[in-house]
């Protein structure tokens, strides 16, 4: 299973292609980050966004995407800001049909690292450590996408195991 992840923002949307192979071995295809500068005018940089994440959809062809939901922010300007980038993202992927999956920051945070409440830099090494990376995916936003995918294939697997014991 091949799955796109993204962590949305207006700045920076990072993503991150991950597969998951028959024997459940996880393999980072692509990662990168869709950039937009302050100085662009809002509707370029949310056309900028729908563009980039539609080539992305095309070129790799993802079977599913996951996404990371907006969090709590104390600044309303950002959360604006951050909720307008994932509403763009949130439609492009449903024009493409690719069916779409949220999860909560503590959400991927525990399945990383087993801890929801882990800093960012743990994260980033987990992600690090179970892609057997010799480095961090750079920017920080792509380790957050990669990181999204892989939540979304442990929380597969886990609910598969679910499945397979109830009667």
């Amino acid at each position: 299973m091949l799955v796109l992840g993204l962590d949305p923002g207006l700045a920076i949307t990072g993503y991150g292609l991950v597969r998951e192979s028959s024997n459940g071995d996880l393999a980072l295809v692509e990662y990168g980050a869709i950039t937009t500068y302050a100085g662009q005018p809002m509707p370029d940089r949310l056309l900028a966004i729908d563009r980039e994440l539609e080539t992305l959809l095309l070129r790799y062809r993802p079977e599913v995407v996951a996404i990371e939901e907006l969090f709590f922010c104390k600044n309303v300007t950002t959360a604006l800001a951050v909720g307008q980038a994932r509403g763009v993202a949130i439609l492009g992927i449903a024009r493409s049909g690719v069916p779409l999956y949220e999860y909560k920051p503590m959400v991927i945070k525990q399945a990383i690292t087993g801890y929801g409440k882990a800093p960012k830099s743990q994260v980033q090494e987990m992600v690090r450590l179970l892609l057997n990376l010799a480095q961090v995916p750079q920017p920080d936003d792509a380790a957050d996408g990669v990181a999204v995918a892989i939540c979304h294939l442990y929380n597969v697997r886990l609910n598969s195991l679910v499945s397979a014991q109830s009667p």
